[in-house]
C-alpha cells in the first residue's frame, strides 16, 4: 500500500500529494458506489481523486483508455490534448516521435505505417511506446501479426531491457524491485494499465485494423498484416510548466493550439521539432528530459496535475477545461 492510501473501514481514503493545490494532503474518501482504487473486476470503475477539483472530491474513471478522452493517443493517430482539443499527428513510418518531454519523464512513440501507391503520405499508427524516468527505461510494444486473433496476446513488456513476463489472467500483475513501477492487465490478453509512481498512469489496449475500418479509410492495407497497433491514454501525475512534445506540448500554460478550429481533421505538424532517433533516445530539438534520479532538483518550476477526463461526456465540466473537435 502507498503512502497516499490508506483503508477506512470499506473505502479507500485517498491523499493529493500536489502542493499547488487547494485540497494539498487532505483525507478524501472514495465514494461508496466506487470504493476501491484496484477492484477485484477489471471492468469495474476506479477511484481517484482529482488535485485539480476545487470541491476536494473523488471520481470514478473507468481504468482501460478512453479515445475520446484528454491525454488519448489513438487511431491515425489522432491525440486530444489537456485543452480538450483534437489533433493528428502523422509523422512517418518506421520513425520514433516524442510525445512528452519533461524533466523526469520521457515518452517516445514508434509509428508503424502503409503507404499505398495512390497517396502521397504514409498512413501510420502507433506500435510502441518506450518510456525513461530517472536512469530507467520501460517499453510496450505490439508484436506485428498478419491476422488478428483476441485470443493470442500481442504485447511485449520490458523494464530497463529485461523482458517482463504477465501472466494471462486479468488483474495480474507486476511490480518493479522498489514498487516504482507496475504493471497490471485488465484483460487476460492485449490490455494493461501502467503506473509509474507519482509520474504518469497509463492504460493501453492492442487493436488491429479490421476490414471496415480499412474500407471506409482506403488504406489499402496488404493481406499479411493487420497492423496491430497500441490505443493509450495517459494521466499525468507531476509535469513542469516547461513540458515538452507533440502531446505534453499542450499541458503547457502558455499552449496556444496549432489546431484549426472547425475542420473535420486538424494536422498539427512538428516532425521535425519531435523526431528521436530511436525509442529510448531523447536527442529532438525540443526535448528536455534529464536523467537526474530527483526531477525536482533539476527544475524549479511549478507543477502541474491533470486527471483522465472523457470529452464525450455529456456532463462532463471543470475548472478551466473546454473541450472541442
Amino acid at each position: 500500500m502507498s503512502s497516499t492510501e490508506i483503508f477506512a473501514q470499506e473505502r479507500t481514503v485517498l491523499t493529493c500529494t500536489s502542493r499547488r493545490s487547494r485540497c494539498f494532503l487532505k483525507k478524501i474518501p472514495c465514494p461508496r458506489e466506487c470504493p476501491l482504487t484496484r477492484p477485484k473486476d477489471s471492468k469495474a470503475k476506479v477511484c481517484y481523486v482529482n488535485c485539480d477539483s476545487p470541491i476536494c472530491k473523488a471520481e470514478r474513471k473507468h481504468r482501460k483508455p478512453s479515445c475520446t478522452g484528454v491525454g488519448a493517443a489513438c487511431y491515425d493517430p489522432r491525440l486530444i490534448g489537456a485543452d480538450g482539443v483534437v489533433f493528428y499527428f502523422h509523422g512517418k513510418i518506421n520513425h520514433h516521435y516524442t510525445l512528452v518531454s519533461d524533466n523526469n519523464l520521457q515518452i517516445n512513440a514508434r509509428f508503424i505505417g502503409h503507404r499505398p501507391a495512390t497517396r502521397t503520405r504514409d498512413y501510420t499508427w502507433i506500435q510502441a511506446l518506450g518510456i525513461r524516468f530517472g536512469s530507467h527505461t520501460l517499453s510496450v510494444e505490439v508484436t506485428k501479426s498478419s491476422t488478428w486473433n483476441n485470443n493470442i496476446d500481442h504485447l511485449k513488456l520490458s523494464f530497463d531491457g529485461n523482458d517482463v513476463v504477465l501472466p494471462q489472467t486479468a488483474l495480474s500483475a507486476w511490480e518493479s524491485r522498489n514498487g516504482d513501477v507496475k504493471l497490471e492487465r485488465l484483460e487476460s490478453q492485449n490490455s494493461v494499465a501502467v503506473s509509474v509512481n507519482g509520474i504518469v498512469e497509463i492504460g493501453v489496449n492492442v487493436v488491429p485494423i479490421s476490414k471496415e475500418e480499412d474500407r471506409v479509410h482506403n488504406y489499402q492495407l496488404p493481406s499479411d498484416d493487420c497492423f496491430a497497433h497500441l490505443e493509450v491514454q495517459f494521466r499525468f501525475l507531476s509535469l513542469s510548466a516547461a513540458v515538452e512534445g507533440v502531446l505534453g506540448r499542450t499541458y503547457r500554460r502558455d499552449y496556444e493550439s496549432r489546431a484549426r478550429l472547425g475542420v473535420a481533421m486538424a494536422v498539427v505538424g512538428g516532425e521535425d521539432e519531435y523526431r528521436v532517433a530511436s525509442l529510448f533516445d531523447v536527442d529532438c530539438k525540443k526535448c528536455v528530459f534529464s536523467k537526474t534520479e530527483d526531477g525536482d532538483k533539476v527544475s524549479i518550476l511549478e507543477k502541474i496535475d491533470y486527471g483522465l477526463m472523457d470529452c464525450s461526456h455529456k456532463l462532463l465540466s471543470g475548472n478551466g477545461i473546454v473541450c472541442k473537435k
